[in-house]
């Protein structure tokens, strides 16, 4: 069911018949995205943790982190006895809602990772997301998963002079910090028209380490391939308190259908991680909100470019992310919506029409042409904001607790790179992958409430203050450099 489809019909996305019996089963989900509602066939929604159970692996959530995770430990060694224990369907939160942006973006910027391990940290860690993009493509080819895989990079437009001038220092930076010519490269007017067609181009940034993916068709595709691998997957088993080891007791994955005793237990929740005891202030639940048009004739795409999928930004301060979809669609996203307070996340925080109908003016702003395009999507979600804006994965051998996350929405390649890794950490591999600077980075807390709320909420109101204030006076704003840190990200 679409975000703006009837309840009870009885057509999916494009057509695609549906019994009248699977339509209760198929409808809460199928309205969670474009994505979900796109997805072939029947949703198969697998049984819950059937009682007290004793494992090698307990993997708590079941969306890209804890997929790519089991799928890792899985392969590294077969006789290992893993679990996925997900509170609603694998792929239910962001990995099912994502902007489909396979990208070699690492939420720490290179100069931060530079600053605070070393230059050559700083060249690793880069060097292992651009491989990354490719070994999404290559896993998802060898588990036999359609996930529309298209790199075709990305095209970020510079839309005014404050935006070539951040565009130009960007490539700069990249350079500076050891990013071959072809990594990053400025495009003049003429080939960023070309790249991309959207009003106001001065010039654009282009990388090729980007793909663009189905998201929903990959996360429900890994799912089916760690279980094929022996994995055991419990849908609709929420996880009410993991425990550390204590006393001889190994760590616990506690729930209400039953207790997981395991030797490792992952935490694999992102914006769902303050939902637990004790980590509410581990991470920031912050929404980002989509929308998606319906498919556009060729007449749109040939004034609009991205022939290769590319997928699309432009250099303002609060983000916007899309992409042209397989079926020819605009997939459109964006921050502004608010941080509720408490960390709260609540299927009502999915949609705001504000946001949405703000998103609909930018992406017509982008390209008059879709002005009269429906948009037959609305959606959203929550991504996982560390404090320090800094990703980390690791394990904690004394508790038995390993964790991933932080990704601030650069999370559809990085979760395979924390999954690889914690099967090396796990299995005690001696690998490149565990020397990456971000293993066992440890975060510091969000402020309480209510300054937690106060300050994300003023910094999403600051950046969207200096994307205005650079609109009219075409000089970068100084408020922008206050609010670095609050909001970014795809």
């Amino acid at each position: 069911m679409g975000a703006d489809a009837v309840p009870g019909t009885e057509e999916g996305a494009g057509g695609r018949p549906r019994a009248r019996s699977e339509t209760s089963q198929d409808d809460r989900y199928r309205g969670l995205s474009l994505w979900w509602d796109t997805l072939p066939g029947p949703l198969r929604v697998r049984p819950g943790l059937p009682g007290d159970t004793d494992v090698d692996v307990a993997v708590v959530g079941g969306g890209y982190t804890g997929l790519w995770t089991a799928r890792s430990l899985a392969i590294a060694d077969p006789g290992l006895r893993i679990v996925v224990l997900e509170a609603e369907v694998a792929g239910y939160g962001a990995s099912g809602r994502n902007g489909g942006w396979c990208s070699a973006l690492f939420a720490a910027s290179d100069a931060k990772l530079a600053s605070e391990h070393g230059a050559d940290a700083a060249r690793r860690m880069r060097v292992a997301m651009e491989e990354t993009v490719d070994e999404v493509g290559r896993a998802a080819a060898e588990d036999g998963i359609d996930c529309h895989y298209a790199k075709g990079g990305t095209v970020v437009a510079a839309r005014g002079p404050a935006q070539v001038a951040r565009a130009k220092d960007e490539v700069a930076e990249a350079r500076r910090f050891g990013a071959a010519e072809g990594d990053l490269v400025w495009l003049d007017p003429e080939p960023a028209r070309e790249r991309i067609g959207a009003t106001g181009v001065l010039g654009a940034t282009y990388t090729p380490h980007c793909a663009a993916i189905h998201p929903a068709r990959l996360a429900r595709g890994l799912a089916e391939a760690v279980e094929r691998r022996g994995v055991a997957i419990y849908e609709g088993t929420p996880v009410v308190e993991i425990r550390p080891a204590r006393g001889g007791r190994r760590p616990e994955a506690v729930t209400a259908r039953g207790t997981v005793r395991a030797e490792v237990v992952v935490r694999a929740l992102e914006g769902w991680t303050p939902t637990l005891p004790g980590e509410a202030r581990t991470l920031a639940p912050v929404y980002s909100l989509m929308i998606a048009t319906e498919p556009l004739d060729e007449t749109f795409w040939k004034e609009a470019g991205l022939s290769g999928r590319e997928t699309f930004s432009d250099h303002r301060h609060l983000i916007i992310y899309g992409q042209r979809t397989a079926d020819g669609r605009i997939a459109f996203g964006g921050r502004g919506a608010p941080y509720h307070f408490g960390s709260a996340v609540r299927p009502g925080f999915d949609r705001d029409a504000r946001v949405h109908e703000e998103l609909r003016r930018t992406l017509v702003d982008l390209f008059p042409a879709a002005r009269d395009a429906a948009v037959t999507h609305r959606w959203g979600g929550p991504i996982g904001v560390p404090r320090d804006w800094h990703s980390s994965v690791g394990l904690d051998r004394a508790t038995g607790i390993a964790w991933a996350g932080g990704y601030v929405g650069d999370g559809v390649s990085t979760t395979n790179l924390a999954g690889r890794t914690l099967a090396d950490l796990v299995t005690g591999r001696d690998s490149d992958l565990v020397t990456l600077p971000w293993v066992d980075h440890r975060w510091r807390r969000w402020e309480p409430e209510p300054l937690r709320w106060l300050g994300v909420n003023a910094g999403l109101r600051g950046v969207g203050l200096a994307d205005r204030s650079e609109e009219r006076r075409g000089r970068p704003s100084w408020l922008a450099s206050k609010m670095s840190g609050v909001l970014g990200g795809h």
